[in-house]
């Protein structure tokens, strides 16, 4: 139950919770809700998610704030990725208000299982898409399940939001050139756990890829974006391999609102000699400041944090965002869904 839970010391992984949400596209419609306390699921062999990986998904996070509410925060933009997902691989997109309807409901349901505002712990929300028909010809499904799932997560990095050391690692790819870098399938995160466990082999936090295709550009930082200061300004990879994190979009959004001028481009792995802050970037960590960067191939190291601190817009993009998320300060650009509960 909740109430056994030790929310300060909660880790990332999952719990199990009262109930979860799902819905079956079946006959060309989406069905009813159905409400179950089940964590499994019936499926048959030859489902298309088991052989031809059409599977996506996304990661939000509820918040207990300071005035005791429930905020889902960017529920709206994740609805909206997990649709353009749905049509990149050919799946039936979730209309964005059953997307709404469900990740509510789910909350609400589980609303004992959302941390206690100061624990530095959140709801873990993870939206599932899999195709069901069964095929054994490469072909899409015609019948699809959607969930919604919650687990209580603690911070990802048991640092918390202090500087690591990330490597860059040219012998791996994470994705390939106008594949599914783009959308949030799972095959992705498959395709870079050979590289990640390697890196936190030898004391890593994650790898910074290169772009796949000429391994000049800075691409994704593991499963996260990246972005850094350089000359004052925010910049941070824009390019079609790349997942648009919903993180990196609301951090570049107060960036702006902060007067930081925001650059999103092409950014050449020799640049990382000039930037003063840089940080990996996504749902489960906001920010992850980076300390320094290894290049195993050539030798060389990028030093970005000399005092083994964040840098000090790197804080306070974290703590805007923070507190926006806790109800601490005003939500002036609608980020956060309210749930009744």
């Amino acid at each position: 139950m909740a109430t056994d839970i030790d929310w300060a010391n909660l880790s990332f992984g999952y719990r199990k919770t009262s109930y979860n949400v799902r819905c079956t596209y079946r006959d060309g419609k989406w069905g009813e809700i159905e409400v179950t306390d089940s964590e499994y699921l019936n499926m048959h062999i030859a489902a298309t998610a088991l052989h031809y990986g059409q599977e996506i998904f996304e990661g939000l996070k509820a918040f207990r704030g300071k005035d005791g509410k429930i905020r889902i925060f960017r529920l709206e933009a994740n609805g909206q990725r997990i649709r353009r997902s749905a049509e990149g691989i050919l799946m039936e997109p979730v209309p964005e208000e059953l997307f709404r309807e469900m990740v509510t409901k789910v909350v609400a349901l589980n609303a004992d299982f959302v941390p206690p505002y100061g624990s530095g712990a959140s709801l873990y929300i993870r939206p599932l898409e899999i195709g069901m028909s069964a095929r054994v010809g490469v072909k899409p499904s015609d019948e699809y399940t959607f969930l919604v799932l919650v687990t209580p997560v603690g911070p990802y990095f048991k640092e918390g939001f202090k500087p690591t050391n990330i490597c860059i690692m040219r012998e791996y790819d994470r994705v390939a050139p106008k594949g599914t870098g783009r959308w949030k399938v799972g095959g992705n995160y498959a395709a870079s756990l050979s590289a990640g466990e390697k890196a936190h082999s030898l004391g890593y936090s994650a790898v910074l890829y290169l772009d796949p295709r000429e391994k000049k550009y800075i691409d994704e930082c593991g499963p996260a974006n990246f972005f850094a200061i350089k000359d004052g300004k925010y910049i941070t990879p824009e390019s079609e391999s790349i997942l648009p994190s919903v993180t990196n979009d609301s951090l570049k959004q107060l960036a702006r609102d902060m007067g930081i001028e925001v650059e999103c481009r092409h950014i050449l792995l020799e640049e990382l000699e000039d930037i003063t802050e840089a940080a990996a970037c996504g749902t489960a960590a906001v920010a992850s400041p980076i300390a320094e960067i290894h290049d195993l191939d050539t030798g060389k190291k990028y030093v970005v944090s000399t005092n083994g601190q964040a840098g000090p817009i790197t804080t306070a993009l974290y703590n805007k965002l923070r507190a926006i998320q806790l109800g601490e300060e005003e939500d002036i650009h609608g980020w956060n869904t309210i749930v009744d509960a």
